[in-house]
């Protein structure tokens, strides 16, 4: 049944879309030995949010069209996600002098993707509300939790990893490990749309395990950069 946004729900919408995000990239900081100014984090978190409707912009051009559709828009799709998110990092940070060792990469990658997540999150949770009510909207939100919000945590860290290790050995191949990075995490999140599709919506906890697996690696791989500096 639809309803009404009202103040309430939007408040539990926006708290299912952030609070979730917001934890994930407190988890991400408090492992950083060389904390990162909170300027420049509020900034890159910040552009995250606005790559957003950057996104559906694109998106909804190749759907609707460019006449894509099927597997082949979620592969479109999935690339355009993880490009806009590097490239909110790219302007916020990258490019600027507070991106001064390997470690930031994955840091301001993965502040990128948590502040497209949470404004993504947010606004498929409005829109469950309005269409399904509230108690439909805060169970959409605990999947978005675990499944949205991991999926660009895991895809952006990659890209990170990729442009770190580029920065510890080699800066010579940095434009092309990047993009190898991004080839990567486009795969990924093009992988996990799919599988969730196929699926149905159910069974998302195995569909998870190759997710929770990549952050494990990426937190393995983390510690091994740091560790240099």
């Amino acid at each position: 049944m639809a309803q009404n946004l009202t103040a309430s729900t939007l408040f539990f919408a926006i708290a299912g879309g952030f609070i979730p995000s917001l934890l994930w990239l407190w988890f991400w900081l408090k492992e950083d030995s060389h904390p990162e100014p909170r300027a420049s984090l509020i900034y890159t978190f910040i552009a995250g949010m606005i790559a957003v409707p950057i996104a559906m912009i694109f998106e909804y051009f190749t759907l609707f069209q460019a006449g894509l559709a099927g597997s082949f828009s979620l592969l479109i799709w999935a690339f355009i996600e993880e490009t806009l998110k590097y490239g909110a990092a790219r302007k916020m940070a990258f490019s600027r002098p507070v991106f001064d060792e390997p470690v930031d990469a994955i840091i301001y990658m993965v502040t990128a993707a948590l502040g497209f997540a949470s404004l993504e999150n947010t606004l498929f949770i409005i829109k469950t509300f309005h269409n399904s009510g509230i108690l439909s909207g805060l169970d959409i939100g605990n999947v978005r939790f675990i499944g949205a919000t991991l999926l660009h945590t895991a895809s952006s860290a990659t890209v990170g990893a990729f442009i770190a290790f580029s920065m510890r050995k080699n800066r010579k191949n940095l434009k092309r490990n990047t993009c190898i990075g991004l080839v990567v995490a486009g795969l990924l999140h093009f992988a996990f749309n799919y599988l969730i599709i196929k699926s149905g919506g159910g069974n998302i906890l195995k569909v998870l395990m190759p997710l929770w697996l990549i952050i494990i690696v990426i937190i393995f791989v983390f510690e091994k950069v740091k560790k240099k500096y």
